[in-house]
């Protein structure tokens, strides 16, 4: 009979790229299927020329989301468990940029103006160094590792 425990510490880290992974990947899929409704409906808030800005950055949230939801996935899935703090790091690094990247582009186009992104796309640079500082920091520790 084998007893449930909680993951060893060294673990954690991947367990968490799992989990964020596959639920995130849930959700910019299901935005993408939203996205398709849109345009099979027609609607003028997404098609219409004055918003090809908008449309452009929802597409974006949906690719950016889809990639670092697998990204994050791959990290879970290579990244050598016994790289410490490194580790941990690099794991809340990558969560943290498929979070806030995809959601500058969604929120920018939301609330897009005009032909300008909304002020949320200031997410989106932000994300993209937490994904270079993740990237990094999970190549650095599969090089170190044995």
């Amino acid at each position: 009979m084998t007893s449930s425990s909680s993951p060893a510490p060294a673990d954690a880290p991947l367990l968490a790229a799992k989990r964020s992974g596959w639920w995130s990947l849930a959700v910019w899929l299901a935005l993408g299927l939203v996205l398709e409704g849109l345009h099979a409906c027609k609607l003028g808030w997404y098609l219409d020329v004055g918003n090809d800005a908008r449309r452009l950055l929802l597409t974006l949230a949906h690719a950016h989301g889809t990639l670092l939801a697998l990204v994050q996935l791959a990290f879970a899935a290579t990244a050598p468990p016994a790289a410490g703090a490194r580790l941990r790091r690099a794991g809340a690094c990558l969560r943290w940029a498929g979070i806030l990247m995809p959601l500058g582009f969604l929120a920018g186009g939301v609330f897009a103006l005009g032909a300008d992104p909304g002020y949320a796309i200031v997410l989106v640079p932000i994300g993209g160094i937490l994904l270079l500082a993740g990237v990094v920091d999970t190549a650095r520790a599969a090089s170190t590792s044995r």
